[in-house]
């Protein structure tokens, strides 16, 4: 999959960076991830964002989290089973201090997906974010990329609360089992 639309539309990642930045979204904390990766690569690469790479997601949610305390909006960036180690860090810090916490996960788990334990993950994510009252938007069409990002980071601001984007395969191409020869 290319970087840019047939049609000459900037990608999925480049409009979501853009958005992060008309956003004030300073920091990008993420664990490295192969769907994420050209999102992460644009970041680093725009002296505007200051990024981050941890060892895991809940130091990422860690790091967020105090730089918001410290006066800087960021983002933390992960992939579907990472999310999977977040709810009690969710519950316990961002929820009930009220920090609008942004993250931006790349869906694994649908759609043709080879790993039994990304797919049983995804299936517990949405149920996970409602039980918490965190709002999240699944992403399937780049038409709707910039929209659905900017009214998210604008709500989790103004309502002081965490909210999720989730990035579907249908958006980012996802990741595929190399095939096998027999």
């Amino acid at each position: 999959m290319s970087s840019a639309e047939p049609d000459g539309q900037r990608a999925w990642h480049e409009i979501i960076r853009d958005v992060l930045k008309e956003n004030n979204v300073r920091l990008a904390t993420y664990v490295p991830d192969n769907v994420l990766s050209p999102l992460i690569r644009g970041l680093h690469a725009d002296p505007f964002f200051t990024t981050f790479c941890c060892a895991r997601e809940e130091e990422a949610v860690g790091v967020a989290t105090g730089a918001w305390l410290g006066g800087t909006l960021g983002v933390v960036l992960m992939q579907t089973s990472g999310f999977a180690t977040l709810p009690n860090v969710l519950a316990s810090l961002a929820v009930p201090y009220q920090i609008p916490l942004l993250m931006i996960i790349s869906e694994r788990g649908t759609l043709g997906e080879f790993n039994l334990g990304q797919a049983m993950v995804c299936r517990t994510m949405r149920p996970a974010l409602e039980s918490m009252g965190i709002e999240n938007h699944t992403l399937r069409r780049l038409d709707e990329v910039a929209f659905v990002v900017d009214r998210t980071v604008s709500q989790a601001v103004s309502t002081q609360a965490p909210a999720a984007i989730i990035l579907n395969a249908l958006l980012t191409g996802g990741k595929v089992e190399k095939k096998r020869e027999v």
